[in-house]
């Protein structure tokens, strides 16, 4: 599932071809995504409109107009690209929004978890949106923030960090790498992590996802940036998919555990 390196990439790939562009049309061809798009509404009001910028917000890229901001989510298996707008659609290439330079960004979306909204509100008060926790880069985000939201917490630290609430991008890959550099063992229950290992953990995490955004993101099935190209981040990975192997720090053999139904790698010497 592209997570917030991924999706950031894909914003800085598609931001340049968009940016200053009308969209002349909007050419829908399945409109069943993970909520049904709105083409009324996009042919009325999004129809017309210049572009002013294309931002990040979580996993959610947000295309905003004078009119409105339209909402992009690339589900599980979703990808964006900017192409010749006559570009013959593909059986997974869902929708476009065509551009006054005949280009078009083209959704596509195999699994159809994607999804394509559209609000004339701040976009930051949709309900997909208004509850979700900071940025990993924000400067609110540090250890005592951490510290303070995982007090009496007897969840495990690693689904504790992947959740949206407390904060958003860090999914399953970059919370095992992240946990794996600051030493903590995922299976720590949550509250039972000092104020110095979450401060710690804050900045790995912020290492972690920059250099994940660095390498374009990372590649294990279905993920391509804006121009079509593969995330570099996989050849950087220290634990994640590596059960069994070696750790790199120590050579103790990775061990893998399912917490909070997804799989978690780590080192069981490194991390304590």
């Amino acid at each position: 599932m592209p997570e917030l390196p991924e999706v950031e990439t894909t914003r800085r790939g598609i931001a340049p071809a968009l940016e200053g562009r009308r969209v002349t049309a909007v050419t829908v061809r399945q409109s069943r995504l993970r909520w049904p798009v709105p083409v009324g509404r996009l042919r009325r009001e999004l129809v017309g409109q210049r572009v002013a910028a294309v931002e990040r917000r979580a996993k959610y890229l947000l295309l905003r107009t004078a009119a409105g901001t339209a909402l992009l989510h690339l589900g599980m298996s979703g990808s964006l690209r900017v192409i010749p707008a006559d570009t013959p659609a593909g059986f997974h290439d869902h929708l476009d929004l065509v551009l006054d330079d005949g280009a078009c960004l083209r959704l596509r979306d195999p699994r159809r978890f994607g999804a394509l909204l559209w609000t004339r509100r701040d976009p930051f008060l949709h309900p997909l949106l208004r509850e979700l926790g900071p940025e990993p880069f924000d400067p609110a985000f540090d250890g005592a923030y951490l510290r303070a939201r995982a007090e009496r917490r007897r969840i495990a630290v690693k689904p504790f960090l992947m959740d949206g609430h407390v904060v958003v991008g860090v999914g399953n890959i970059y919370a095992s790498e992240s946990l794996h550099r600051a030493g903590i063992d995922p299976r720590r229950a949550a509250g039972r992590v000092a104020l110095a290992r979450y401060s710690r953990l804050a900045d790995t995490v912020r290492e972690v996802l920059g250099e994940a955004i660095d390498a374009g993101g990372t590649t294990l099935r279905d993920y391509t940036g804006g121009h079509g190209e593969n995330g570099w981040f996989s050849i950087h990975l220290a634990v994640y998919g590596r059960d069994g192997k070696p750790c790199l720090s120590c050579g103790t053999p990775v061990r893998c555990q399912v917490l909070g139904q997804r799989s978690t790698f780590f080192c069981p010497t490194c991390q304590r």
